[in-house]
């Protein structure tokens, strides 16, 4: 447990950054709260400014846009996360990758392990790397354990888009970035993505610019998907 004085500057940033007003600022990559492993949440906020921080949150992730949002996103190193998915998708993009809508959700102190050896490789963004996309392979079905806002504890398994969803944010709280998980020969702009990768699965990408996807040969020579086990129109 922290102590009066260690507790209150997470608090005073709480406050300096409610005070601005409207969505909360969103820092990007190189800012050393995002490479930093996230102080476990126990009560370093009241009850009534953890409310209020937590709505901000929703705020600033409905108008990036977004399906997930963490604590250290807005510069505050503690760890809580926010996720949410209406998932306004065709349905082949449905079918392909398993997004379902996800009621809105307050994620203290996560962390998941996976459901068995089964990976899904998509293309991933991330609201603290504006302008990029790339394939993440990620574990396709995850158990997550946390605390709600209320305390209450949280104890659920989560398959397809949602399991993607809560690694990418959780990562998030360990200092990790989709880009560290990421195949870097498939990562691409935002206009290329519209103009070129808009398939519901990178199949199309793998292909031509030349890597692999889990369980599928790549292109000999190629190198495999890297790193271990917000997304187009939904970064996080």
């Amino acid at each position: 447990m922290g102590t009066p004085s260690d507790r209150a500057p997470l608090a005073e940033r709480v406050e300096e950054l409610l005070a601005l007003g409207g969505p909360l600022p969103i820092v990007a990559a190189g800012e050393p709260v995002l490479r930093r492993a996230a102080e476990p949440f126990d009560g370093q906020l009241a009850p009534a400014l953890l409310a209020r921080f937590v709505a901000a949150l929703r705020l600033t992730m409905h108008a990036a846009p977004g399906v997930g949002l963490a604590a250290p996103q807005v510069g505050v190193g503690l760890r809580i996360a926010v996720i949410e998915d209406p998932a306004p998708v065709p349905e082949e993009v449905r079918a392909a990758r398993g997004r379902v809508p996800q009621p809105f959700r307050v994620l203290v102190n996560p962390s998941y392990e996976p459901v068995g050896a089964a990976r899904a490789a998509f293309f991933e963004g991330c609201l603290s790397v504006p302008g990029w996309q790339a394939v993440v392979a990620r574990h396709a079905e995850v158990r997550l354990r946390a605390r709600d806002e209320h305390g209450r504890a949280v104890d659920e398994v989560f398959t397809g888009w949602p399991a993607r969803i809560v690694q990418h944010e959780t990562d998030h709280l360990d200092g990790t970035l989709y880009l560290d998980r990421a195949e870097l020969r498939s990562l691409a702009s935002n206009a290329s993505m519209a103009d070129l990768w808009s398939q519901p699965t990178p199949e199309r990408a793998a292909s031509a610019l030349g890597f692999e996807l889990p369980g599928r040969p790549g292109r000999p020579g190629r190198p495999g998907p890297s790193g271990s086990p917000g997304l187009p129109g939904s970064a996080s």
